[in-house]
This record gives C-alpha cells, sequence and structure tokens, in this order.
C-alpha cells in the first residue's frame, strides 16, 4: 500500500467519538439511519419565556467522565471536548502509554464558534449583582481555546495545538488543518475535531431575534428541521462534540489499527459578503467545494454522496443547492444529498465534525442518511436530497460541507481507503 499520495503522506482516520442529540456514537450513528430526531423542548432551564422553547440538548452528565473538581471549573465545551477525545482514543485503541512516549508527535485541532462564554456571562452577571471578586477560572475558562487545552491534557499530546474560530465551519476546518499538520509532517497523529455547548436563554433570544430560528414548533420540536423544505423557517439550535482521529497511514499501519476511511481533500474559502447571509451567487461555497476537490485530486462526478451544510433556513439551502449546482453541472442531479440537521439540528461550531463522523459511517457502511421532515418540494431546491429514508449506496468518495457566519467555509473531502 502507498504511504504516500502526491507527495505527502496519507492520511487516515482511525477513531470516531461523538456526543450528539441522539446519544453518543455508535448509538448515535444508528440513530440517523433510523430517522430519529432529537430535537426535543428544553429541560435544562424554564424557557417558558422564549419564543422558541425547543433544541438539540445531549444527555451529558460530566461527572461520568471527568472528576467533579475539575469538572466544574470547567465551560460545558470543554467538558463535553475532553470526554470525547477520551472516547476517540478509545475507540482508536490509543492507549496512555504509547501516546505519552509519541507525545511531541501528538497534535490536537479543535474548532468552536462560542467556545465557553456562558462561563464568563454567568460570571460577569453574578459580580455585577453581588460585587464580590469574580470566580478566578471564569476568564480563562471562557476562551475559546480552552476545550483543546483539555483535550491535549487528556491525550498527553505536546505537539501543535490549535483552535480554529471559523463560525459555523469551525470543525471541518480543523480537521483540515489536522490534515496539514499530518501532511507536512509535523505530527503522526492529531485529534482533530469540534464542539458546542451553549443551549442559554440569552442565546436562543438572540437567535430568535435574528430570525435564525425556526418558530412555532414548540408543541412538535421533531418537525422543526426540515432543510430544503418549501416550508422551512430557520434552524433548530442544537449542542454537540465530535473528535475524529487522524493518523499517517505509515503511522497506523505500524500499530496494525483499524481504519475507517482516508481524508483525501479540503477547501476553505471566505464569502467577503455579509455578517449572516451567504453571498447571493453561493460563489464563497463554490470556491471551497471546488478547492476541497481539487486537493482530493477528483472531479465532481467522483463524488457519490454530499453531506449538505442544510441548516434549514430559506437562504442557506437555496443557496448551497445552487453553488453544487455550479460545481457539478448536470451532475448534481445524480449525486445524493442530504442534511443531518434535519435530526439534530444545528451546533454551529460542532456541526461539520459531527457530519465528519456521519460521513466516515456512510462510507463504512454504504448508506446515505436521510433527510427527514422533507414534504413539500422548493423549485429553488431540486436535487436529490435522499427524503426521509436512508439509501443503500455505492459510495466511494464523500463531500462534506460548512458554511459559517461570517462568511466562512470550509469543505472535506473523505474516501474509502
Amino acid at each position: 500500500m502507498e504511504l504516500e499520495r502526491y507527495g505527502h503522506p496519507r492520511v487516515v482516520i482511525t477513531g470516531l467519538a461523538a456526543l450528539t442529540p441522539l446519544g453518543t456514537f455508535p448509538a448515535f450513528w444508528e440513530g440517523i439511519k433510523a430517522g430519529r430526531s432529537g430535537i426535543r423542548r428544553i429541560r435544562s432551564f424554564d424557557a417558558s419565556h422564549l419564543n422558541v422553547q425547543i433544541a438539540g440538548e445531549v444527555d451529558f452528565n460530566p461527572t461520568d467522565y471527568l472528576d467533579f473538581k475539575e469538572a466544574r471549573r470547567m465551560a460545558r465545551a470543554s467538558q463535553m471536548a475532553q470526554a470525547a477525545a477520551r472516547m476517540a482514543m478509545q475507540d482508536a485503541g490509543l492507549t496512555y502509554e504509547v501516546l505519552e512516549a509519541e507525545t511531541e508527535r501528538v497534535a490536537v485541532s479543535i474548532g468552536t464558534a462560542q467556545g465557553g462564554y456562558e462561563v464568563a456571562s454567568h460570571s460577569n452577571v453574578e459580580y455585577k449583582l453581588s460585587g464580590r471578586k469574580p470566580n478566578p477560572f471564569a476568564l480563562i475558562n471562557a476562551l475559546p481555546n480552552m476545550p483543546g487545552h483539555y483535550v491535549s491534557c487528556e491525550t498527553h499530546a505536546t505537539g501543535p495545538l490549535l483552535t480554529v474560530v471559523t463560525g459555523c465551519a469551525s470543525s471541518t476546518h480543523s480537521i483540515g488543518e489536522g490534515m496539514e499538520m499530518i501532511r507536512q509532517g509535523r505530527a503522526d497523529v492529531v485529534f482533530a475535531g469540534g464542539v458546542e455547548a451553549l443551549i442559554q436563554d440569552y442565546v436562543l433570544a438572540a437567535l430568535d431575534a435574528m430570525t435564525a430560528l425556526a418558530t412555532g414548533y414548540n408543541d412538535n420540536p421533531e418537525a422543526a428541521s426540515r432543510p430544503f423544505d418549501a416550508d422551512r423557517c430557520g434552524f433548530a439550535y442544537s449542542e454537540g462534540a465530535a473528535m475524529l482521529v487522524l493518523e499517517s497511514l505509515e503511522h497506523a499501519l505500524k500499530r496494525s489499527a483499524r481504519i475507517y476511511a482516508e481524508a483525501l481533500g479540503w477547501g476553505a474559502s471566505a464569502d467577503a459578503f455579509h455578517v449572516t447571509a451567504p453571498d447571493s451567487e453561493g460563489k464563497g461555497a463554490q470556491k471551497a467545494i471546488r478547492r476541497a476537490l481539487e486537493d482530493a485530486r477528483l472531479n465532481p462526478e467522483d463524488i457519490d454522496y454530499i453531506n449538505a451544510h442544510g441548516t434549514s433556513t430559506k437562504l442557506n439551502d437555496a443557496i448551497e443547492t445552487l453553488a453544487i449546482k455550479r460545481v457539478f453541472g448536470g451532475y448534481a442531479y445524480k449525486v445524493p444529498v442530504s442534511s443531518t440537521k434535519s435530526m439534530i439540528g444545528h451546533c454551529l461550531g460542532g456541526s461539520g465534525a459531527i457530519e465528519a463522523v456521519v460521513s466516515v459511517m456512510a462510507l463504512v457502511e454504504q448508506v446515505a442518511p436521510p433527510t427527514i421532515n422533507y414534504t413539500t418540494p422548493d423549485p429553488e431546491c431540486d436535487l436529490d436530497y435522499v427524503p426521509n429514508a436512508a439509501r443503500d449506496l455505492k459510495i466511494g468518495a464523500i463531500l462534506s460541507n460548512s458554511f459559517g457566519f461570517g462568511g466562512q467555509n470550509a469543505c472535506l473531502v473523505l474516501g474509502r481507503i
């Protein structure tokens, strides 16, 4: 087996982990295949004062994974990221002894949009109301790079440590940067992924004020997220984390690791257009897709399935559809496209990594996940969205899209090894 591809080490995926509204991996993947929704009425606080009272919450007890004293100081995003790293390490068959022995060749690349913002917010309110000294850990643990710090401690990684903050594209971007660390010879193993964990009333209220959230579904939350459907009206906000273990093929073979898939390429771009709205021609999205395909040395016709960004907003879904058609031409009508967010909602910076896990398993099991809640076709969204039921499909390569606030775009191409 060739250890290099086009002059650089081949990058493979040997470990997977996810914390989602549908549970942890692999139960999460079974829920995706079955087309189940993880969107529910909010349980973590009283949301009765909000217009939108639903979200994709993760059933997560940090003390199942972390020491109580340590966990209580950490933001929820850091707790979930560290737990995901531990699960990914176990799934990859890596031990603390192995990682410690290779510590300088182990790296971390984590994406998040908001990090531990709630820690700073709560500390700020408490300080203003009480006048007492702020919690000495609040400012530090609110920083967006703290999930990466805790992952590095968990995995004994003293190689490069990177935090990517590119909105909803953050964790797709982080996986791409993790690939580059291996390609450039700076690491043999990279824990790459992302996290978002900020289901707070002020966040939901702000997103609702932006008209970004699906409204009118408090009594029917499972139907709220309906990507590409004519009746879509916004996304279902959620939380979640996912971690992938990336390795050079040479390193994986030396330790006889199970290999799920190969990371073939990635691409990124900026719209340079608007803080929330995508470019009306989808030019930024097109560039990211084309760059990912070029990096993978593949043609559009080599892609067998597209895991869409598919947020369930009016603008995003129509423009992503347009971008796919501009890049893929007539073949766009032949390649299945679906949105995992129909089932677990949109967890912003954590979404891309979760969707990467879905894409890897789609390759492994040769099945295209469904887009649920698809009932009314939209003339602007006229592709094959794998409506409502998973589909057995011969898949050699997958494109996974992430397009974020601020016009920041990232795409991955994954393939069978």
